[in-house]
């Protein structure tokens, strides 16, 4: 005797359908489709006393910084479109997740900073680059 799947069985075998095929198809791999996206100039910065205001490893949200983490800082302009504190984002080239946890100087517009923690040398190295970020 077969037996009918109740309206919750069935919700949730289609959530987790719907939750598999994300995997595959845009839900957890960023795309300008379902995801937010812009192209940013992308920078870097360091834990130095010369590049920040006050402690060089506090962010403007209190955030302790720790060279390694994936963390960025981002233009105020990009406050608006929803890059606010803690927001996961991707950087097109380099990847991600990483987290918003600073803000920069008023001045900048359309960028991203990528945290290189004391690495100035590959901070450097990095320069300027043009890239789009994801996030949702």
């Amino acid at each position: 005797m077969k037996k009918a799947l109740s309206l919750a069985a069935l919700s949730a075998a289609a959530a987790a359908v719907v939750a598999l095929a994300g995997l595959h198809y845009g839900l957890a791999v960023p795309n300008g489709l379902l995801w937010n996206s812009e192209r940013v100039t992308v920078t870097a910065y360091n834990s130095t006393p010369r590049q920040t205001v006050g402690d060089p490893f506090v962010a403007a949200w209190g955030d302790r910084l720790e060279p390694g983490m994936m963390s960025v800082a981002v233009s105020r302009d990009l406050l608006e479109l929803g890059l606010d504190h803690r927001t996961e984002i991707h950087i097109e080239g380099l990847g991600g997740p990483y987290l918003v946890l600073d803000k920069m100087h008023h001045r900048f517009e359309r960028r991203v900073d990528v945290y290189f923690g004391l690495d100035v040398t590959a901070a450097r190295e990095f320069g300027r680059q043009e890239a789009v970020i994801y996030w949702r």
